[in-house]
């Protein structure tokens, strides 16, 4: 049995942008992590049995809470992994948005249906909760990845266990504190301090009846194969190299402006940041003049400054990943058109770089550049700007930038092989819409009601006619 009060069993969260220790926290005995799991399926087992109106009532709280709470938890967001005040702000409202839409429409998503058979019998299908569903969670949205996956459990009726990245756990503990404040039943929504070997074991305990995570591909494909062998069920969204097309009669001041915000929101570290850019030949010099010279003039800086566009990255094993796949590519054929160098001082910073002549066998064109890099590829023609947005093992989102929106929209319909595509923006995720991937960025879907039905037992009852 592991002892939590081994000094090696402890947790440690680090300030990216001063590289102070922020806290250190014990990880929990394999003894305490059993009785955790089994405290949250009691919960669940009285949850359960709520309408789906009075778990609706809770989330509302919950969101109010988060609300109340905004300043100090965005501050400790902040504190955890370096994204800008302003960023950890938005995310806070987004959500507390989650909490009152999936509040609203989880009635009616969650409702038994009814159907007449061909046979005359008459059909039901309710929607049931499963039990215990666990989350394994990375770092770049600290309260966000976990109300994603979580809140949509809870209307469901299901109780949630989270194992939250290290770097972020005060944001996780602070997460679960704002669930109870806000009337969630103790022990219905758990934080783990747990480690891998842990994390592998509970997964096969019979108590959880399904797993979803968030991370890398080579970690989904792992988490999936641990899972799969107790045939729990899983959702997976992973990572990806969105590529965000310029056609021919795109608004060029409109593109240079949105892929800049783009590619460096969130200091860059974000599934679902832009991260590719396919420029069609007739306005590739255009979009590079103009692109280069916004990503040369984004402020990098104190992630409480407000007048900072670009925060530290998360980890310094991060920052020495992206700047030896930038190297990579440049050995292989690439330009560095901006950026590109490792600043002196302290805090894990990373400057706004642009990468040219990307091409494949590059990380630039091949990989998921996890930082403030953008990766431009010229293509010939709106046509060959498609085939290049496709020829990526990844999948879970990217834009078009057009002044024809209807072709467009149809480009986005019948070719674009993602889960999720932007005209004419750039956004990360909303409530009302379902968010996931393709390929290896993962399977299942969250939000738009599809997440309140992924793990549930679509149960069919059958009466005679």
């Amino acid at each position: 049995m592991k002892d939590s009060h081994s000094p090696d069993r402890a947790m440690t969260t680090t300030n990216p942008a001063t590289e102070e220790i922020v806290e250190t926290y014990p990880l929990i005995s394999d003894e305490e992590m059993t009785a955790a799991l089994e405290a949250c399926h009691a919960a669940f087992e009285e949850w359960r049995t709520k309408t789906h109106c009075e778990r609706g009532e809770v989330l509302k709280s919950i969101g109010a809470k988060l609300r109340e709470r905004k300043e100090e938890f965005a501050a400790l967001m902040t504190r955890e992994m370096g994204k800008r005040l302003s960023d950890s702000r938005d995310e806070i409202d987004l959500c507390a948005a989650i909490c009152d839409w999936t509040a609203e429409a989880g009635p009616e998503v969650l409702a038994d249906e009814t159907r007449e058979l061909q046979d005359g019998r008459k059909g039901v299908i309710a929607k049931a909760p499963i039990g215990v569903i666990y989350g394994i969670q990375p770092w770049n949205f600290p309260a966000y990845q976990a109300v994603r996956y979580a809140i949509a459990n809870l209307m469901a009726g299901n109780g949630v266990l989270l194992k939250h990245a290290e770097i972020c756990t005060g944001s996780g503990l602070m997460l679960r504190d704002i669930f109870e404040e806000a009337g969630l039943p103790k022990n219905l929504f758990i934080v783990m301090l747990i480690d891998h070997d842990q994390s592998d074991a509970l997964i096969g305990h019979k108590l959880v009846r399904g797993v979803t995570m968030t991370g890398s591909a080579k970690s989904g494909s792992i988490i999936a194969a641990k899972a799969g062998e107790h045939l729990k069920k899983t959702v997976v969204e992973l990572g990806s190299n969105d590529a965000y097309l310029v056609l021919g009669d795109a608004d060029i001041d409109l593109a240079v402006k949105t892929c800049v915000a783009g590619r460096i929101y969130n200091n860059g570290q974000t599934c679902v940041n832009a991260k590719r850019f396919i420029v069609a030949d007739k306005v590739y010099d255009a979009f590079v003049e103009g692109y280069v010279k916004a990503m040369d003039d984004v402020t990098l800086g104190n992630p409480t400054d407000e007048n900072t566009d670009l925060g530290p990255m998360a980890r310094k094993d991060l920052r020495e990943t992206l700047h030896e796949q930038v190297q990579d590519s440049v050995a292989k054929g690439a330009k560095i058109a901006v950026g590109g160098e490792i600043p002196d001082g302290t805090g894990y910073y990373y400057p706004a770089t642009v990468l040219t002549d990307v091409k494949p066998g590059q990380p630039a064109y091949d990989e998921e550049l996890f930082g403030p890099v953008a990766s431009v590829i010229r293509a010939k023609d709106d046509e060959d700007a498609m085939r290049i947005a496709n020829d990526s093992r990844f999948g879970l989102g990217g834009g078009i930038f057009s002044r024809d929106e209807a072709r467009a929209t149809e480009l986005a319909k019948a070719h674009f092989d993602t889960g999720m595509v932007f005209i004419n923006h750039f956004n990360l995720a909303t409530p009302e819409m379902p968010f996931g991937g393709v390929k290896d960025s993962g399977y299942g879907r969250e939000h738009g009601g599809f997440g309140m039905t992924e793990f549930i037992n679509a149960k069919a009852i059958t009466l005679p006619g």
